[in-house]
């Protein structure tokens, strides 16, 4: 055997050697996934996913990550592994929007939900958050809303009641890959509280008796501290009271938190209520995914 096809043969012992201890180290982490369910199973929680928790791990990876392998491709290895071990805790699908003129929606919830997830499609919003709601399908996919939009299927998360369904991602997350409409963004709902990441938006709907006006309620935001990224709003004059908004603001808003309370004296007798819908960790940026330099040696830990 020459030289080079020595050298040859042993690198290729050494990435079989590295396969396995990877191999080895995917099972242990669902090891120690499982005792995550045995512990939560114990204390009585329900909660299955927490979509702030898994943008925090793909944050710290790309912080960390060094090296030429590239940056997208480690975030998606690291969504397969979150998502095939959803399914530990109980049944797991996605409801997708998928209308006949877009087929989009299903790309972005196969490259955040995983390959062989269960997915069901709808050809309506509303039918993908009645979905939800009544725990046919885990969680849901729904257009990113936009001012020139009729549906408003947002106005169906307007409710205080437990199992509500509350807006907990945004997507794409790792960016649009080899989607076929590269452009097009949605938010995945789910019965799930938001948790606070440090890179996070916020919705909210507010109820109110008349028109008030945008203004108004921007510089109630605005005197709070509030920065509003997008606003919206849906009038139905066969019912009081009527006008709803729709406003996301950058940072994260508590659903009983101080804020809200302190938004709805701001705004005056007016408004009958503000309802926190969630939010989400704000996608991967450009940034974050920048290929890393080349480095020797091992990721600093």
């Amino acid at each position: 055997m020459t030289s080079d096809k020595k050298q040859l043969s042993e690198l290729r012992d050494r990435i079989d050697a590295i396969d396995a201890a990877i191999h080895d180290l995917i099972m242990e982490r669902t090891e120690v996934v499982e005792g995550v369910r045995k512990v939560k199973d114990s204390m009585g929680s329900k909660v299955m996913i927490r979509p702030s928790r898994e943008a925090e791990v793909l944050y710290r990876l790309m912080e960390r990550h060094k090296g030429p392998f590239p940056k997208p491709e480690l975030a998606r290895i690291w969504r397969e592994l979150i998502v095939a071990t959803l399914s530990f805790e109980g049944p797991f699908s996605v409801a997708v929007y998928t209308p006949e003129d877009e087929p989009g929606y299903w790309d972005l919830a196969r490259d955040q939900y995983g390959t062989f997830s269960p997915m069901t499609r709808h050809t309506a919003a509303r039918r993908v958050v009645e979905a939800v709601q009544s725990g046919e399908a885990t969680l849901g996919i729904v257009p990113l809303p936009k001012r020139d939009e009729d549906e408003n299927w947002w106005r169906h998360l307007v409710s205080e009641r437990e199992g509500t369904p509350k807006i907990i991602a945004r997507l794409p997350f790792i960016g649009p890959g080899n989607a076929r409409n590269p452009g097009l963004e949605a938010l995945v709902i789910c019965p799930v509280e938001h948790e606070e990441t440090g890179r996070d938006r916020s919705y909210l709907a507010i109820e109110a008796t008349e028109d008030i006006g945008y203004s108004i309620i921007e510089k109630a935001l605005t005197g709070a501290g509030y920065t509003v990224a997008f606003h919206q709003h849906w009038h139905d004059p066969s019912r009081p009271p009527g006008w709803f908004y729709l406003v996301e603001v950058f940072g994260f808003i508590k659903a009983d938190g101080r804020q809200v309370k302190q938004l709805l004296g701001a705004l005056g007798k007016k408004v009958n209520r503000i309802v926190q819908l969630g939010g989400y960790a704000t996608p991967l940026s450009a940034q974050d995914l920048k290929p890393s330099k080349k480095v020797s040696g091992k990721p600093k830990k």
